[in-house]
């Protein structure tokens, strides 16, 4: 499973906010949704959240097994 935790505390390094993401940034308020509930994102959405945050994708999410994976 691919999991976002590591975007959210990112964003708090940054001092940023979901409401600057969403409305300097343009971040869809859906896509942040799906961010944290671990859903399905476009990538487009992942490469923008890296040049915001200025860090690389392993900052906002990881490859975590599930348990059907090991």
């Amino acid at each position: 499973m691919i999991k976002y935790d590591r975007l959210w505390i990112t964003i708090k390094k940054k001092n940023l906010s979901q409401y600057k993401l969403i409305n300097e940034y343009g971040i869809d308020k859906a896509q942040l949704h799906r961010l944290r509930k671990n859903m399905v994102v476009k990538t487009i959405i992942l490469n923008r959240l890296c040049q915001i945050l200025e860090c690389q994708i392993e900052d906002i999410m990881e490859y975590v097994p599930d348990d059907k994976d090991k």
